[in-house]
């Protein structure tokens, strides 16, 4: 619990300086594990919603939201960490003219955050958040205006992470799989989903060829899951191959040597067999 001696200025002097001292001790306890350089950082809303799409957008009114899923900002990223201790003291006049004001028990008005996920980010309040996360209040009232999404934004804890999310909107933009189908196929390297939607391309195009006619990408993305990516993965996972890879890691993998090794777009046990002996073993963690 934050400190109180009776003296609401001198409160809120002391807890500018234990967020300052917190957030300067956050950022040596990171370097000295070799975090990554973001991992402290607060996630800008544009870049998130960059990555992920933004399809719409609806005001749901007043809310009481949890501090704890306030991880961004509108545009106040340089001057507050992820949990939004301030960067700076370019800050403390307002921060503690607040911090005293709401010890004496005057009345705060609402903030105003965007939420995408269950993720919110602030537009408006982000002096009265900060004084939120160092008071340890649980909850604070705000107008959310909720972002709908192309993709799930669940998995973004850091800024690192919005690469990855580009890349599957991307992806998904090209191969607009749905369903089921859409949540099979996930790779851990950003730049694996390229190189996916290039083979699914390629395939569909030769498709077209072979039907005598236009698909659209939709029924190229169906019929390349159903036809070409599942009985792949069956049979990679029948021959117990690349079991610490994703799905579409595995077929990714067996897609380029095959073509490498027979010079052919065609599947069999043979081609499986042949290159089962070469298939490396390693371990990432999938993120969707």
């Amino acid at each position: 619990m934050a400190r109180d001696t009776g003296f609401p200025a001198a409160d809120a002097e002391n807890d500018f300086t234990r967020q300052r001292r917190r957030a300067e001790l956050s950022r040596l306890v990171n370097w000295l594990r070799r975090e990554p350089d973001d991992v402290n950082e607060i996630l800008p809303f544009d870049e998130v919603v960059a990555a992920v799409g933004r399809v719409g957008e609806r005001s749901l009114g007043l809310q009481v939201i949890p501090v704890n899923s306030i991880v961004g900002s509108v545009d106040r990223t340089r001057d507050f960490d992820r949990f939004f201790r301030p960067t700076s003291t370019r800050v403390r006049e307002r921060w503690q003219r607040l911090a005293a004001a709401q010890r004496r028990g005057e009345s705060v008005p609402p903030i105003q955050v965007y939420r995408i996920g269950s993720m919110h980010f602030v537009s408006d309040g982000h002096h009265r958040v900060s004084i939120a996360y160092a008071m340890h209040w649980s909850t604070i009232d705000a107008y959310v205006t909720e972002i709908q999404t192309k993709i799930s934004p669940d998995g973004i804890a850091q800024r690192g992470d919005l690469v990855i999310k580009d890349h599957r909107r991307l992806f998904l933009t090209r191969v607009p799989l749905s369903g089921p189908q859409r949540a099979a196929v996930v790779v851990t390297d950003p730049w694996e989903y390229a190189e996916i939607s290039q083979s699914v391309e390629a395939w569909g195009f030769r498709l077209m060829q072979e039907v005598g006619e236009f698909l659209s990408r939709e029924t190229v993305a169906r019929r390349w899951f159903g036809e070409e990516y599942l009985p792949v993965v069956r049979m990679l996972r029948a021959a117990e191959m690349l079991p610490d890879h994703t799905d579409a890691e595995a077929y990714l993998w067996v897609a380029r040597e095959r073509y490498r090794l027979v010079r052919q777009h065609v599947w069999n046990d043979e081609i499986i067999a042949e290159l089962s002996h070469l298939a490396p073993r390693r371990h990432k963690p999938a993120s969707s």
